[in-house]
């Protein structure tokens, strides 16, 4: 616990249950596909079977004719308007190149036209009758190739961005941003001996168990109210409201309960088209995504090839470092800047001695499915190269890991100049870190994994197995400093209970239950009393929503301030009916106790003030804008089994040691920690987008699209390391994402670790793994980097 001793608090860092624990578990709760809407009419879509392709033709009257279809949409009948769909804070950092329906398809997938039929037996029977014709163009999938002088052009024209941004369509590139301080040039040739290394990293789907979904009505004043699976519903309002050409005031957008997001719900893709079918049509309006819908047509983890290099003296003394990416946005550039700017500003910060640094990253269009949010946001692609980059250099002069990244790791009281110079698609904030727990997230993490005693051993798990440790370790950020916005708002009912009204979007985190402990932690009283209502537009404040790992420290903000006042008017009624001043009041247990010992219950005095005496609705509101982005730490470690005669890798254990600052609910944030993680693992191991020479995707199932599941798991310990965050609630920063970004180059250094054979591209499948023992025999494989 970093020597810290707890607070006796009643609520906070307590492992309460989720407040929706018992009705989800019972399948009382709501999700998008389960609202009753009488007459709603079935929307499904048609997709391209190009890569890249002009439609000359698109016949749709025999799709008409069928019984039971009420409309067709497509660019024939739609307007085209230039919007993103990532749902980000205005105006967007990512470009305007998207619109409902494009006469230009740019991959296989892409969205040609939209049925809207009194069945989904009649919307699938209008769907086999429309006949497209197309123009094939040529297409290209490889980023490099994309950004090749004589490429094939996807888009320009009337494209654009939103903020002044590096935006080149014309040569398909779609971001770059580019940084430096000192001087790297000076800082190589300082250096005795230079690492550097390319890396690949490869598209992913969310594999959320909900699929995306959405459904809209007219209300009875004719507003349009949307339904949907989202974890940024006052974007997705405004998003709406923009393209259907109506003021925000008629839109309202609510988010019932989310099965899974991990950032594939942060775009705003279906909203607007059951908006516009509610809108032509006056009728309701639902469509849910098949799993294949989802796959492909939705959004992927951007794939991104890493070259990195550093320069280091025989006493590990990193001289300079240099990192350049290229990520493959796909067909749109939905998150293209800001997944770039994280690669360099969530993973460079952490190793703050380097006085020489460039980074350059460029986001590429390709005629393949678009990348977007996905939990870890770049620094997952980040981190699978560094921290490997940071095992060699620690093996090449002979030091430990962990007392290794000890020594070089920032520290409390420290800053870096990546954090002013980036930020997550402008220039950054400059800040100090305030609370910094990683050396005893090393210390203890270690000894969990018995890390003396197995690194280096090269121990045998019996006939061609041999077993090794890797280490990785992990910052990342709690919001997005003078952007992310959380708000709350609260009021006393006559029984001393309290509605808690916030913008921040639940998505299967906890977070309604979190907010709930902050704001009972303030008023004394069980979390049960609070009946917490989150995200609704017509009926909470707004908040930016469930993304960048804002809600405990934003949202929570904004919570701790609104239940102090609310704690004030109270006590400010109370005073008057105890004939008291309120500053020598004090609350015990949600009741009032003056001097004298003359005590008022929560509840008397809601009563009183609402029906007799003072009359006032007691309740409070309050906003909060984050100036900093207090990091959490991780360290993670992983023993791996690997079978030298099939290049098989088992893992066997996977430690995680954590610093979130004090956590609100500890059960909550290991839930976060774990369910990351083994996401992490996944992806490490078996996750990948398969291609085939169109461009179509041939594994867009869980038949053939390979996830971990509870078989595959290895023993999982995780750790809380407690820090005290000043600028946090309750001394808390976040938690959601961190724990996804190491498991991969953990994996990776515990490979090399048992064979001595480095693997730079992921999946690290047995195949990879087994040609890389072959190129070892061959005298080939694990080179690492250059002396001078």
């Amino acid at each position: 616990m970093s020597g810290l001793t707890r607070v006796d608090r009643s609520a906070v860092g307590r492992s309460v249950p989720k407040i929706d624990a018992l009705a989800l578990a019972t399948g009382q709760e709501r999700f998008t596909a389960d609202f009753p809407l009488r007459e709603a009419l079935v929307c499904r879509l048609l997709y391209s079977p190009h890569a890249h392709a002009q439609i000359t033709a698109l016949h749709d009257q025999a799709a008409r004719e069928v019984p039971g279809v009420v409309e067709i949409f497509s660019f024939r009948n739609v307007p085209r308007i230039l919007h993103t769909t990532a749902g980000q804070g205005f105006p967007e950092p990512s470009p305007y190149d998207a619109v409902l329906f494009d006469s230009t398809v740019r991959y296989v997938g892409d969205r040609v036209a939209m049925v809207a039929a009194e069945s989904a037996e009649a919307a699938q029977a209008a769907l086999q009758a429309l006949r497209v014709e197309y123009r094939p163009l040529e297409a290209v999938f490889d980023a490099d190739a994309a950004l090749a002088p004589g490429a094939p052009r996807l888009h320009g024209g009337e494209d654009h961005a939103a903020i002044p941004v590096v935006y080149r369509p014309e040569e398909n590139l779609c971001a770059q941003v580019e940084i430096a301080f000192g001087d790297p040039a000076a800082g190589f040739t300082a250096a005795d001996f230079v690492e550097e290394h390319t890396y690949r990293v490869q598209a992913a789907s969310h594999c959320a168990i909900e699929p995306h979904a959405a459904l809209a009505y007219l209300d009875e004043r004719g507003r349009l109210v949307v339904v949907s699976t989202t974890q940024v519903p006052f974007h997705a309002r405004r998003i709406v409201a923009a393209l259907l050409g109506v003021p925000i005031r008629r839109v309202r957008v609510i988010k019932p309960r989310i099965g899974g997001g991990f950032g594939g719900k942060q775009e705003v893709i279906l909203e607007p088209l059951v908006a516009l079918a509610a809108l032509r049509t006056g009728r309701p309006a639902r469509l849910v995504l098949s799993r294949r819908e989802v796959f492909v047509s939705t959004r992927t983890r951007h794939a991104m090839r890493i070259t990195l290099r550093m320069g280091a003296r025989k006493d590990g003394t990193i001289t300079a470092v240099e990192m350049e990416g290229l990520l493959n946005s796909g067909a749109y550039g939905s998150h293209a800047l800001t997944v770039l700017s994280n690669v360099g500003a969530k993973v460079l910060p952490l190793f703050n001695k380097v006085e020489a640094l460039r980074f350059l990253g460029r986001s590429a269009y390709t005629n393949l499915p678009v990348g977007g949010a996905y939990r870890g946001y770049g620094a997952t692609q980040g981190y699978f190269a560094f921290n490997q980059h940071i095992d060699m250099i620690a093996r090449r002069v002979g030091q430990d890991p962990v007392e290794y990244c000890k020594r070089w790791h920032i520290k409390t009281g420290e800053t870096s100049g990546v954090f002013k110079a980036l930020g997550e698609g402008k220039e950054g904030v400059e800040q100090e870190v305030r609370s910094c727990a990683l050396s005893e997230c090393l210390d203890r993490g270690a000894e969990a994994i018995g890390w003396a005693e197995k690194r280096g051993r090269r121990l045998s798990g019996g006939l061609d197995r041999v077993r090794g440790v890797g280490l990785a370790v992990c910052m990342q950020g709690s919001g997005i400093p003078r952007i992310d916005m959380g708000a709350a708002a609260m009021k006393m009912n006559e029984d001393g209970s309290v509605n808690l009204m916030v913008g921040a979007t639940d998505i299967g985190t906890g977070s309604d239950t979190i907010l709930a402990q902050i704001a009972a932690e303030v008023l004394e009283i069980p979390v049960e009393s609070f009946i917490v209502l989150s995200s609704d537009t017509d009926t909470t404040p707004f908040d930016t929503g469930a993304y960048a790992s804002s809600t405990t420290y934003v949202s929570g903000q904004a919570v701790l301030e609104c239940a102090r006042r609310l704690k004030a008017a109270v006590l400010s009624a109370a005073a008057q009916l105890l004939e008291a001043k309120p500053e020598a009041l004090r609350v015990e247990d949600g009741v009032v106790v003056a001097p004298g010992d003359k005590r008022l219950s929560y509840a008397e005095i809601a009563t009183v003030t609402t029906y007799s005496q003072n009359q006032q609705q007691l309740q409070a509101q309050a906003s909060y804008v984050c100036e900093e982005s207090p990091p959490p730490f991780i360290a993670q470690f992983a023993e791996v089994e690997v079978d030298t005669r099939t290049g098989r890798i088992e893992l066997l254990e996977l430690v995680s040691a954590a610093d979130c600052g004090q956590p609100i609910n500890p059960a909550l944030a290991e839930g976060q920690i774990e369910g990351a993680a083994v996401n992490g693992v996944s992806y490490a191991l078996w996750e990948d987008y398969l291609y085939d020479e169109a461009g179509r995707l041939t594994n867009p199932r869980f038949w053939d699209y390979k996830i971990a599941t509870s078989r595959d798991l290895p023993k999982i310990t995780t750790i809380l390391v407690d820090s005290d965050e000043p600028s946090g609630p309750y001394g808390a920063k976040s938690i959601g994402e961190i724990a996804i970004n190491g498991p991969a180059p953990a994996i990776a250094n515990a490979v090399y670790d048992a064979v001595g054979v480095r693997l730079f591209e992921l999946p690290m499948t047995p195949e990879r793994l087994w040609r890389a023992l072959q190129r070892q025999d061959e005298g080939t494989a694990g080179v690492q980097g250059s002396a001078k």
